[in-house]
């Protein structure tokens, strides 16, 4: 049946991947620093490098009101400019040695846990961008940066062959915050109110849920109808990847497993969890 989705809160799981991320920089030698990772151009420094960005961005734009004065009209103007931010601040934040890069992921990391900590999840914030353009549950907000600093640690994990994140406590959370981009991926499918899809992933920290056609648009639900019109399949594995550009979905197709109509439960890989 289906039910409500309920908040996903993660606020406490900061600093456990934060000190998790500094535990596996500070193992590194000089060469798996260098080692490439599937973001394009960026070695495992380079990651590291972005991490750090994001945790100053975030400490100065939601903490102490920074503006960006940077206006952007649609969803492709923004992926630019971000991509555009990011490459500046790796480009410029190379000349950091890694000590002080680690120095500098531990201080400021914590001044974000703080700040993080002290948000009401049950409020209700800005727009996640790849979930919709309305604006959300400030808890949504606080999950989707939970995810950028796992899946870029996981990016750096892959690249230096150390275990990844993957127990349950730390992989619910970002498959389950994952899938708020579902409705987003079905923008463009037409269907007549009622129609239920459903999103499968398989694994020890997968799920079932589902979009219902109300409305003329898309809800998104946990768990399943006893009939959908179409039911997709993915490992989670496969999922977190084809969510974050990590592997296109001509790869994922290839894992895709379905039930009901194929040209229905092939949008699924139009999902993109990241601006990207």
């Amino acid at each position: 049946m289906l039910e409500k989705t309920k908040p996903i809160l993660v606020s406490h799981l900061f600093p456990e991947i934060l000190d998790h991320l500094v535990e596996l920089l500070s193992a590194l030698s000089q060469d798996e620093w260098q080692q490439p990772t599937v973001c394009a151009g960026w070695n495992v420094k380079d990651v590291a490098l972005h991490l750090l960005g994001v945790e100053i961005g975030n400490l100065s734009i939601r903490r102490d009101g920074h503006v960006v004065s940077e206006s952007v009209q649609d969803w492709d103007e923004l992926v630019g400019f971000i991509n555009e931010w990011n490459q500046d601040w790796v480009r410029v934040a190379r000349r950091m040695s890694t000590a002080l890069l680690i120095e500098m992921l531990r201080f400021v990391g914590r001044n974000v846990c703080e700040h993080i900590r002290l948000l009401n999840p049950h409020l209700i914030g800005g727009p996640v961008s790849w979930a919709g353009p309305d604006p959300a549950p400030v808890w949504l907000d606080i999950a989707r940066e939970y995810t950028e600093r796992w899946h870029h640690q996981q990016h750096i994990r892959d690249a230096v062959k150390r275990p990844g994140l993957k127990d349950p406590q730390y992989f619910v959370p970002v498959l389950g915050t994952f899938v708020w981009a579902l409705p987003r991926a079905f923008n463009s499918v037409r269907a007549a109110n009622g129609t239920t899809v459903t999103l499968t992933i398989v694994g020890e920290s997968g799920g079932s849920w589902s979009i219902q056609r109300e409305n003329d648009a898309w809800k998104l639900y946990s768990g399943m109808v006893d009939e959908p019109k179409a039911v997709a399949q993915l490992d989670e594995d496969i999922a977190w990847r084809l969510f974050t550009g990590g592997i296109e979905s001509r790869a994922a197709e290839e894992h895709l497993r379905f039930s009901g109509e194929r040209k229905l439960a092939r949008n699924v890989l139009n999902m993109i969890s990241i601006i990207a």
